[in-house]
């Protein structure tokens, strides 16, 4: 009896700290989500700003979404089976009240079916963070790629400001000194009556005439 009890007690104790384990692993799970959706929340409000926000980078926005979305099942999953052996979190002695209710080969398959989904959900963990990382370093790539391309188009259209004021201020001058080229070029004979220029004189328009002869 004595060696059954110690058997069942430290059987009990291991099983105590794979649990202790498990909810290790969603508490990381859970973080990981946390900093997922922070995450996401940032590109979204990126992907706002940008004009063209479709084709490569609302593909990669909508396949970490579903990312995030499996790994939030797989937590959900985990936390109500947990919660299925702990029974209520607030009493610490329904866990090993649920163990000791249990047979031995019950709780050696239900420890290994959790080692098996701790180990699937480490891998997916540790695939999401590394895409999570190589997304992170594309976007901030094409994100420093926008930021050059906006620099050159406001410092292009400065410039092109620039010269179309320029360009005005050029036609304007050509066309004040075609006006007073008119002016000054205008031959006696051909002036209209104008105030400002004067009577028109009488010989105006007239031929020399020939010398008579004597």
């Amino acid at each position: 009896m004595g060696e059954g009890g110690d058997s069942r007690a430290l059987g009990s104790e291991q099983l105590r700290l794979e649990l202790g384990q498990e909810k290790q692993m969603k508490e990381m799970l859970e973080l990981s989500i946390f900093e997922l959706r922070n995450t996401i929340t940032e590109l979204e409000k990126r992907l706002s700003s940008v004009e063209d926000e479709g084709n490569e980078w609302k593909t990669r926005y909508e396949t970490q979404v579903e990312l995030n979305r499996q790994l939030e099942r797989q937590t959900g999953l985990l936390q109500e089976k947990m919660e299925h052996i702990c029974g209520n979190p607030t009493d610490r002695l329904s866990s090993i009240r649920s163990f000791d209710q249990m047979p031995v080969g019950s709780l050696n398959q239900l420890l290994k079916q959790l080692e098996e989904e701790k180990k699937s959900l480490q891998n997916q963990l540790k695939d999401y963070e590394l895409r999570l990382e190589q997304e992170a370093k594309a976007y901030h790539k094409a994100n420093d790629e926008r930021r050059m391309y906006l620099a050159e188009i406001s410092q292009t259209s400065a410039t092109l400001k620039i010269a179309e004021r320029q360009k005005t201020d050029a036609v304007q001058i050509k066309r004040k000194n075609q006006i007073l080229r008119r002016r000054h070029n205008v031959p006696e004979n051909q002036r209209i009556l104008d105030p400002k220029k004067g009577p028109i004189k009488k010989t105006a328009g007239v031929k020399q005439l020939p010398k008579l002869k004597h």
